[in-house]
């Protein structure tokens, strides 16, 4: 049996299947994401794929599986579409290389603008790109911290597009949001956090119903 991706004791995330943590700006949602990757002590043991990796670097964790899509997007400014999506991958040359055609292919944004500079892309193609820099490596496990923010809507859905087709594909995702609308239209599973604490997890279409989840998110 494979191992699950994500385990924390608290919550879990399968392959295949994507998890939101929702609440507000001060929830604790990217301190969730920061100690999953080891940017921060873990009070709980973190297993990823089976294993305790609480102990272990980020960039054993990285190595491992996991793939990182921070607040902000912070693309590279000065490095063209390609050479960010080159720059982000271990593998050897030939293989780089077909990643990168599969990426531009995947985001079509970008396949139209290979050369332009990180910075002269708009806000929807910033995202799009720092969503193929994570996805060079080929991660199991995917996390997102607020992803959306500042897109208009008809780039969040081809964003959310993209989330559902990968999970499809069999990636597990974990998505960091405050508008739990939004995250619950793509999402399986959702845990519902205030400072730092969990106060609910629950399948998504059952929070999507549920008229507390405002109240709840409120605490955040």
């Amino acid at each position: 049996m494979t191992a699950t991706p994500l385990d924390v004791g608290d919550f879990t995330v399968r392959a295949g299947e994507i998890v939101a943590l929702l609440g507000g700006n001060r929830a604790g949602k990217t301190r969730w994401l920061e100690t999953i990757l080891g940017f921060r002590p873990a009070q709980k043991p973190v297993v990823l794929f089976g294993q305790d990796v609480s102990h272990l670097p980020v960039e054993r964790r990285v190595t491992m599986g996991v793939g990182y899509v921070p607040a902000g997007r912070r693309v590279f400014a000065g490095l063209t579409v390609r050479e960010t999506l080159e720059a982000s991958c271990w593998l050897p040359a030939p293989a780089r290389r077909r990643l990168v055609d599969e990426m531009l292919a995947l985001f079509p944004m970008l396949g139209a603008r290979p050369q332009a500079r990180a910075w002269l892309l708009s806000g929807g193609q910033q995202q799009m790109l720092a969503l193929a820099r994570a996805l060079m490596n080929r991660p199991r496990l995917l996390l997102l911290d607020e992803p959306a923010l500042g897109l208009a809507p008809g780039v969040v859905d081809g964003l959310l597009g993209h989330l559902r087709e990968l999970a499809g594909n069999g990636m597990a995702v974990l998505l960091a949001e405050q508008r739990a609308g939004l995250a619950l239209r793509v999402a399986d599973r959702a845990v519902v956090l205030s400072r730092g604490r969990i106060l609910r997890t629950a399948p998504a279409a059952e929070l999507a119903g549920d008229p507390t989840l405002a109240d709840l998110m409120a605490e955040g």
